[in-house]
C-alpha cells in the first residue's frame, strides 16, 4: 500500500507541487528503472542468459556468422537496454542513434524468428526473478520491440 505526500519543501521554502508516492515503509520511488532493477549487473545477466539461448537456436544463431562467441552482440544489446531504461548513454555515444528497425533490415525477421527471439528473452527475463510489476514493465517493452522488428512474412 502506498501513501501520498501532497508536496515536499524544496530549497527556498517553496513547496514542490509534485505528489510523491511512498511505500508503507516510507521509501520514496526514485531513480530510473535501470537503477531500480539492479543496474548494469542485471542487464548484463539478462543479455547473457538471452544469448545462451540464441547459441542453440538453429534459426537465430546463423544471424551471427562473424561472431560465434557473441561477445559483440552481448555488449551492444546490454548497452542499448541500459540506455533505454535510464542507464549510461554509452550505446549512442559509440553507435549513434539506435535505429533498431533499420539495423535489423539486413536480417530475415519473420514471425518465426520473432517468436524464437521472444522465447529466449522470456527465459532470460524469468531468470532475473524480478517483481511482477518490474517483470511486466520490462516484458511489455521487449514484446513490443520484437513485434516491431518483423520485416517479412515470408518463411
Amino acid at each position: 500500500m502506498s501513501t501520498e505526500i501532497p508536496g515536499t519543501e524544496i530549497p527556498g521554502g517553496q513547496v514542490n507541487p509534485l505528489t510523491l508516492r511512498v511505500s508503507e515503509h516510507g521509501e520514496a520511488a526514485i531513480g530510473s528503472f535501470y537503477e531500480k532493477i539492479g543496474g548494469h549487473a542485471t542487464f548484463e545477466q539478462l543479455v547473457r542468459a538471452f544469448y545462451d539461448g540464441i547459441r542453440t537456436d538453429e534459426v537465430l544463431m546463423p544471424m551471427y556468422p562473424e561472431q560465434p562467441e557473441l561477445e559483440g552482440a552481448i555488449q551492444r544489446l546490454t548497452g542499448f537496454l541500459e540506455q533505454y531504461w535510464g542507464g549510461p548513454g554509452t550505446y549512442s555515444e559509440v553507435r549513434g542513434h539506435p535505429r533498431l528497425r533499420a539495423r535489423h533490415l539486413p536480417f530475415t525477421v519473420n514471425p518465426d524468428a520473432r517468436d524464437r527471439w521472444l522465447r529466449h528473452m522470456r527465459a532470460a527475463v524469468d531468470s532475473l526473478h524480478l517483481s511482477p510489476l518490474d517483470d511486466a514493465t520490462l516484458w511489455d517493452y521487449l514484446d513490443r520491440a520484437a513485434h516491431a522488428m518483423v520485416n517479412t512474412f515470408d518463411e
